[in-house]
């Protein structure tokens, strides 16, 4: 279930819509809409929306919703951060509740961009579940080109049993090993937020405006076809990676609250890069910190 691009050196990470068509029956697929939107608010950055009421409007015959703040992130109050990734019971009790089992194939998916479904295939990865794609081009490709479509609810699943096998918590790293990187000429800290917010001349902020010392800029936003919402392909993906020496060194991606970094990350994990972690409060926890180096500029 791949898309057709043999440049990636994973290519089973993400499935065209003719792939997920030809295996919508199956009864060990289960197909997982992560839209969440974020509702821009100048108090406190963003409101969070899930996107469950877009989920009822219409969605991939036989998918589940899953809220990512109130089901796959950390609620347990250690943290005011939004996001972050939850304990590994949890996350495997929320699994199982969608129906993910460990012979499951998942398929992730979001309307908008591939962001949301991105997170939740790394939060998959660091707790040891490989079996999972994020569909190219997500909801707005199905519906273009006339797949069918559910309206209403999620249809009942009866509930499965995942377990965490492996906790891989190491591809999710925190300040101290981002600080460690800044001036490391093994480390490369890539920033996925636009290039006004990664210069500090505009959009959003997170306390204070620019980036984290050091880092490079591979936007997001850059990743994706603008007319087919589909990610580039392996080629023009690995020239924007090859621009900012990612390959030659260990790659920590950020951004915002590490949502957006997933997309990033999940790009160069398919073209083979070795080693990827993912800072998961990024600049939420960072810019806030008078104690951490920022730049402009």
């Amino acid at each position: 279930m791949a898309r057709s691009d043999t440049g990636f050196a994973h290519p089973q990470y993400l499935i065209d819509t003719d792939g997920l068509a030809a295996h919508l029956g199956d009864s060990d697929l289960v197909v997982l809409d992560c839209t969440t939107h974020l509702i821009p608010d100048p108090r406190i950055t963003y409101t969070v929306k899930p996107g469950r009421e877009d989920f009822e409007k219409g969605h991939i015959p036989g998918a589940q919703f899953v809220d990512l703040q109130a089901d796959l992130s950390d609620n347990s109050g250690r943290t005011k951060l939004r996001f972050m990734r939850p304990g590994a019971a949890e996350f495997a009790a929320a699994m199982s509740r969608v129906g993910v089992g460990e012979d499951s194939k998942v398929v992730l998916y979001s309307t908008a961009n591939p962001q949301w479904a991105t997170r939740v295939w790394w939060l998959l990865r660091t707790f040891g579940f490989d079996n999972a794609a994020v569909l190219d081009g997500g909801f707005q490709k199905w519906a273009r080109e006339g797949r069918p479509v559910e309206t209403g609810p999620a249809r009942a699943r009866a509930p499965a049993e995942f377990v965490v096998r492996e906790d891989r918590a190491g591809l999710m790293v925190g300040k101290d090993e981002v600080r460690a990187a800044i001036g490391d000429p093994a480390a490369c800290t890539i920033n996925a937020l636009q290039a006004v917010q990664h210069a500090g001349t505009g959009g959003n902020t997170y306390g204070r405006p620019g980036r984290i010392a050091g880092s490079v800029n591979v936007p997001t936003v850059g990743l994706i076809d603008p007319e087919r919402g589909t990610f580039l392909a392996a080629g023009a993906l690995r020239d924007k990676f090859d621009a900012v020496g990612a390959f030659d060194r260990r790659v920590i991606t950020y951004c915002g609250g590490g949502i957006a970094a997933s997309a990033t990350a999940f790009a160069l994990v398919m073209l083979g890069h070795p080693d990827v972690r993912l800072y998961d409060a990024s600049l939420s926890e960072w810019a806030p910190d008078p104690s951490l180096p920022m730049e402009t500029g």
